[in-house]
């Protein structure tokens, strides 16, 4: 199996070191830069398999380099994982709501690291071959190429907010918890937030436009699409 790239955004060079040791020495092969600007730079021509981003950066703030990430076409289906300092609720939750796969609170072991990062791999890599074209009413969901349509307009989702319409959109009738969600679309070794689930939910209906609809509310338990 071919190794997989890891790109470090972090201004702490000591730091930098140290996860690069943990990571080469679990086999991947990794990258880094200092500050935001060539941190971005770095994602768009070097494309890694993930990016590991600090929050409080030079030149480029990690937020702003995961929003612009997240809006250029090349680089929105990077996985990324914030490490920061910043550990309250409203920061964790403004970075899923630009669509990170997980978010790290500094000081954190390596070994925990290296585990976080294989599973937001093992997630973003699922076998899509076998999973079947969706189509309800004008909504496409196409797992093979990771794209869905309103009718002829291409809609740009983050890769959890793709996870999560399919996920729903297989079972539609069915109703999920949060913490089933959270099992099923991010995997049950996710960091965990009480609104995680509600972030996506509401991001991906913002996108949806119209088809917000058929996902639905369940009140008391958590969400369904709607059959």
């Amino acid at each position: 199996m071919p190794k997989k790239d890891i790109l470090i955004i972090e201004d702490e060079k000591d730091l930098v070191e140290l996860i690069q040791y943990n990571l080469e020495k679990e086999g991947f092969r990794v990258m880094y830069a200092y500050d935001g600007e060539d941190g971005l730079r770095l994602a768009r021509s070097k494309h890694p398999s993930l990016v590991l981003l600090d929050l409080m950066l030079p030149r480029l703030d990690g937020l702003e380099v995961c929003r612009r990430m997240k809006q250029d076409p090349k680089t929105d289906g990077i996985p990324i994982i914030i490490l920061s300092v910043k550990d309250s609720e409203a920061d964790i939750v403004a970075g899923l709501e630009l669509g990170v796969d997980d978010y790290i609170t500094k000081p954190f072991s390596p070994r925990i690291l290296t585990s976080r990062v294989r599973a937001v791999l093992r997630r973003s890599e699922r076998e899509t071959s076998s999973r079947k074209r969706i189509n309800i009413d004008g909504l496409v969901v196409d797992p093979s190429r990771h794209e869905v349509f309103l009718g002829d307009k291409n809609v740009a989702l983050t890769m959890t907010e793709f996870r999560l319409l399919e996920y729903l959109a297989m079972r539609p009738g069915r109703v999920f918890t949060r913490n089933q969600l959270m099992s099923g679309v991010l995997g049950e070794d996710s960091m965990v937030v009480d609104r995680t689930i509600d972030v996506h939910v509401a991001s991906l209906r913002k996108k949806l436009g119209e088809y917000a609809k058929y996902i639905v509310t369940v009140r008391g338990l958590g969400y369904k699409f709607k059959d």
